[in-house]
């Protein structure tokens, strides 16, 4: 059974960077695609970035534009979400979500597999 396990978050001030990574195993990431989520506290999760198997990105949070940057290494089995600039507003827990299928979706419930999240904080 697929497992994901996200790794790399911690406490940075503003306009730092940190780099996410996303680890599976049970199986091999080259056929799903894999998007990143995050929640902020008392909001609603949303998704930020999807990456799929060819590579194409899928934007799920304006906001990151510029920013944020997905990438996959299919070698590795893990895919990343590169964080560059942080505002206070990108505090949240960050989870990546992988999909059945090789595209991604700009549904929450198409995917199925979830990891247990990694929490971001961006503070003075």
């Amino acid at each position: 059974q697929l497992q994901l396990v996200e790794s790399g978050g911690g406490l940075v001030q503003p306009g730092g960077s940190l780099r996410l990574s996303c680890t599976a195993s049970g199986l091999t990431l080259d056929q799903n695609a894999i998007g990143w989520f995050r929640q902020a506290p008392g909001k609603e999760r949303k998704g930020v970035l999807c990456i799929s198997t060819s590579g194409d990105v899928l934007i799920g949070a304006s906001s990151v534009k510029g920013r944020f940057t997905i990438s996959r290494d299919n070698a590795k089995n893990t895919v990343y979400l590169q964080m560059n600039s942080l505002e206070p507003e990108d505090t949240a827990v960050y989870y990546c979500a992988a999909t059945p299928w090789a595209y991604c979706s700009g549904y929450m419930h198409d995917y199925n597999h979830w990891g247990q999240g990694t929490q971001v904080t961006v503070s003075s």
